[in-house]
């Protein structure tokens, strides 16, 4: 069937700067580029162009540029372009259509509308680069009171103590799995975790034995509905543990490995057979209740003898407030929420676009709740889902979260370009794959180092915002909404951020 639907990209390539070294070629999965012997010329199939730009970096002397295709449809505001093909791709394949990365829609992003106060003269600022700045979060739950008992010069307490976990920066990478991603990539987000004193979340593929030992103090390990890797070793290796009831990028369904990602290697980490598909099911079939989910809760309190904390991830939905009390008072340690704009290898478009709330709005609503019902301490909470800069982590803790997660803005630290096209197992940066040839392009000492930069970088920056506001701990500012103020947002949605306008 001849396809009717329009390129997405336009691949220029200037003649008088190639040198036909084919260097494009080789480096483009999707094979755009061709060399013809005979006619000694490169060729570009337009079509299948995904717009990764790896072509263009590595091009030698820049002969190549990758832009938006200029065709267009009759405009229309209802049938737009995007609307249209996607339409005639379903008529040709009659499947759903998958795509990788976050939300792209024009949703209001509000972390755009709020700025931050900062101090002038009764209260001033902080120079963080010669007075100390406390960035370090205990992630947990906290006790409702802290008794002590003083003996000489010695003060012990007496109060009951429940296991936290001590990360260096409010920043932690979220829930990537080997095989969604690649195992250079995998390794990279370990050892910067590592490296820098904060965890990484091993999503619900298991974690891989060779790394247990090394990089368990880091790992926050997930318990998925799969139960892919799961094991007394991994779970008692770990930080943290982590029950994942749903992701912001699909909220509600399940998970697909295809059989042909699932190699010798990540069959083993997985615990299933290799080749074999790993089907993850919408609902953990033993979770349908508040309680349910305690009984698991505990049991995973019990197999790390009550000394790990026990996080429950779960979509940012329209009750996600409530939702959130009840994991509280279920026993949860930390509560992990991941809105709309969360990051994902494959998921069906429709969902992607369209289910959820962002982020911003269920975090302040989390908040508020325990808050109004004298529970927040008993939680730490964890945001995710279009965290781009320092600035949005700032702005999340002081709509209440303890710490965030980082899953996108890691991914592009490492190279990517969010061509959206993770699902098919082609990425042209060695991140979203299984292909020996191009996960190799990915060096873990280097993407590390990468990643430990920016992990670096936004910590800088948040002492630098932090001394601003002549705050000197991160804990001073958790929650604390005074320092926020909106612009250019509806009266609905200061009140349910909490915060007032800019001028009030």
């Amino acid at each position: 069937m001849y396809s009717y639907l329009l390129p997405e990209f336009l691949v220029e390539r200037r003649g008088d700067r190639c040198i036909k070294c084919r260097v494009c070629e080789r480096q483009c999965p999707n094979g755009v580029h061709r060399y013809d012997v005979e006619l000694d010329m490169m060729f570009s199939q337009e079509r299948e162009c995904v717009g990764c730009q790896r072509c263009a970096v590595f091009c030698p002397t820049g002969a190549l540029c990758v832009q938006p295709h200029p065709a267009s449809y009759r405009p229309n505001a209802s049938w737009t372009r995007e609307k249209m093909q996607d339409l005639k791709k379903q008529a040709e394949t009659g499947g759903v259509i998958l795509t990788g990365s976050g939300n792209d829609k024009p949703y209001r992003i509000y972390w755009d509308h709020l700025v931050l106060n900062a101090s002038q003269v009764t209260n001033p600022s902080i120079d963080p680069l010669r007075e100390p700045m406390e960035l370090r979060t205990f992630l947990g739950r906290k006790p409702d009171n802290l008794q002590v008992e003083i003996k000489g010069d010695r003060v012990d307490i007496t109060s009951e103590l429940h296991p936290n976990v001590l990360v260096e920066t409010p920043i932690l990478f979220s829930a990537m799995s080997y095989g969604a991603i690649s195992y250079q990539a995998f390794l990279s987000l370990a050892m910067a975790a590592k490296k820098y004193g904060t965890l990484f979340n091993t999503g619900e593929g298991g974690l891989p034995r060779e790394m247990r030992k090394e990089f368990g103090a880091n790992a926050v390990v997930q318990c998925a509905s799969g139960r892919f890797g799961v094991d007394p070793e991994y779970l008692n290796c770990a930080a943290v543990i982590e029950i994942k009831i749903g992701q912001g990028a699909k909220p509600g369904i399940g998970g697909h490995l295809p059989g042909e990602k699932v190699s010798a290697n990540i069959a083993l980490t997985r615990m299933i057979p290799e080749g074999t598909d790993a089907l993850s099911p919408a609902p953990q079939h033993d979770i349908y209740s508040i309680e349910d989910l305690s009984m698991l809760i505990y049991a995973l309190k019990e197999a790390t003898n009550y000394e790990k904390p026990v996080s429950v991830k779960i979509a940012a939905v329209h009750n996600v407030a409530a939702i959130a009390s009840g994991m509280v008072r279920a026993g949860a340690d930390i509560i992990a929420i991941d809105g709309l704009r969360g990051g994902t290898g494959a998921a069906p478009k429709i969902i992607r676009d369209n289910v959820g709330i962002p982020i911003e709005l269920a975090l302040a609503a989390v908040d508020q709740r325990l808050r109004e019902e004298g529970i927040r301490h008993k939680c730490s909470i964890i945001a995710a889902g279009g965290i781009r800069c320092s600035a949005d982590v700032v702005k999340a803790i002081a709509l209440g979260a303890d710490a965030v997660y980082i899953g996108s803005a890691a991914l592009v630290a490492m190279g990517c370009t969010l061509c959206q096209k993770c699902y098919t197992g082609k990425c042209a940066w060695g991140i979203c794959t299984q292909d020996p040839y191009l996960s190799r392009r990915l060096n873990p000492e280097i993407a590390s180092e990468r990643l430990y930069n920016l992990l670096k970088g936004w910590s800088n920056e948040i002492k630098e915002m932090l001394g601003g506001m002549g705050i000197n701990a991160i804990e001073s500012l958790r929650g604390n909404r005074d320092h926020l103020r909106g612009v250019g947002l509806e009266e609905w949605e200061l009140n349910v951020l909490g915060v007032k306008g800019a001028g009030e």
